[in-house]
């Protein structure tokens, strides 16, 4: 899926080879500052890096056009983008940005309650708690029609029990419709329970989870 070779960004990451898996979740973990954002910005062309190189699918990122690479590759970021107007309004902006048809109301009371976000859909956005609006951002991205979802930090607003429910059930909804997740977070124990692969920012190794039981 993602290749990366000989990347090197601001003294921050030097990656000599790394492959990231398709069709998984990868979970990218590191301290803070050792530049977990910043390698997943890269790989939607939302950063830059100084040296190397970084294909998608066997393309080089540079030579994909940024409105189709974000088509295909979505992120929502660990301080999600809320717009002015309604949680209905929200959802059906990202299906606008990218180009599809809008959907029901039926089916955003469905991506909703998957999150465990019991609003009306005529509830202003702005009035949601800061957990809220991330799970209103990932429910968002639910509805797309993409190949890769970049998540940053997803559940730092969101209690240990609350995010683990909102994002297993998350990445399980993701990979029944055989897409990639590619996941920040400093949370060991969600990892675990999600994860297929771990990058460890530390010497950029890909690592198995320790699943319970195993």
């Amino acid at each position: 899926m993602f290749k990366l070779e000989k990347i090197k960004v601001n003294g921050i990451i030097a990656i000599d080879d790394l492959m990231i898996a398709d069709k998984a979740v990868t979970c990218i973990m590191g301290q803070s500052g050792s530049g977990k954002s910043t390698l997943l910005r890269l790989l939607n062309n939302l950063a830059s890096f100084d040296e190397g190189e970084i294909s998608y699918q066997g393309q080089s990122l540079q030579e994909i056009d940024p409105v189709i690479l974000r088509r295909k590759i979505t992120m929502v970021s660990q301080t999600p983008v809320i717009f002015d107007g309604t949680v209905r309004e929200n959802l059906l902006i990202g299906l606008q940005f990218s180009g599809q048809d809008p959907v029901s109301d039926e089916v955003l009371k469905r991506i909703l309650n998957k999150m465990s976000l019991h609003k009306e859909l005529t509830t202003d956005a702005a009035d949601l708690s800061g957990g809220e609006q991330q799970r209103l951002a990932l429910a968002r991205v639910m509805l797309l029609d993409a190949e890769v979802f970049l998540l940053d930090e997803p559940s730092s607003a969101l209690d240990d029990t609350t995010a683990n429910n909102v994002i297993q059930t998350f990445v399980e909804q993701i990979k029944k419709d055989g897409n990639t997740i590619i996941m920040v977070t400093h949370d060991k124990k969600l990892a675990d329970l999600v994860a297929d692969y771990m990058v460890c920012m530390d010497d950029y190794s890909l690592a198995l989870p320790e699943k319970e039981g195993l």
